[in-house]
């Protein structure tokens, strides 16, 4: 088999594989049931493998060669997909653990998105939240009833503290802080994603970290706490 057609299959599998990933919870891909689309690619590799071996009157012991080492890729590239929601846990674990605040673990609890939080060092749950696509650290406070951006935050998610008008008293774990009300284009956590959802902007210096409130968590079909764990489910 040549070098050309080698790489033309690993890249018709390799793209195969990332549709089923990314339409896995659509159940279909360019139309079709994605256990009927799996077998196209598979089998469509095979059959590539087979006629090419065919055409060029490949040596029966390197046509079997072949078949076998393409046998072990597509294996390879099968119990990947069957263990990506893991493979995806290895990951987030990974990355929870270099970046704080970053989601514990990812998935999806009938057809619903959830996250897994870790209790980070200060006792606290800790999130990385994006704003406007904007990433924030913030403290998952069920004592604050809304999401409140520090001053900093909020301008790195795209307002400008200097033009708000801070006359809302909002209650936080910490006590009562002055705050601005602002619209968000989006919040997100993981998959949980709201969209058009008010939330505050603390006074300057009056905030030093931002908290993810129950505007945000009472939006939740529910959440609970396991130990050094949180687990919050669209």
């Amino acid at each position: 088999m040549s070098n050309r057609l080698f790489w033309v299959l690993m890249a018709v599998i390799g793209v195969g594989a990332a549709l089923l990933m990314l339409n896995d919870s659509a159940g279909s891909t360019l139309g079709i049931e994605n256990y009927d689309f799996s077998r196209l690619i598979w089998f469509g590799a095979f059959g590539a493998l087979v006629g090419a071996g065919l055409l060029r009157s490949t040596p029966l012991g390197t046509t079997v060669r072949n078949l076998g080492a393409w046998a072990a890729i597509v294996l390879a590239l099968i119990a990947g997909y069957q263990y990506r929601y893991e493979l995806q846990d290895v990951a987030s674990r990974v990355t929870a653990g270099l970046v704080p605040g970053s989601p514990l673990a990812l998935g999806v609890e009938n057809g619903h998105a959830t996250v897994t939080l870790d209790k980070a060092d200060n006792g606290h749950f800790e999130a990385r939240i994006l704003v406007n696509g904007n990433p924030v650290r913030a403290v998952v406070d069920t004592g604050a009833t809304s999401t409140v951006l520090t001053s900093e935050d909020a301008q790195a998610a795209g307002f400008n503290p200097a033009a708000l008008n801070y006359t809302i008293p909002v209650s936080t774990a910490n006590g009562m802080a002055r705050a601005a009300a602002v619209r968000t284009d989006q919040v997100a956590i993981g998959g949980i994603v709201r969209k058009d959802m008010s939330v505050m902007v603390a006074a300057p210096g009056m905030l030093s970290q931002s908290l993810l409130g129950m505007n945000f968590i009472g939006s939740l079909s529910g959440f609970d706490v396991r130990g050094d764990r949180m687990i919050l489910r669209d």
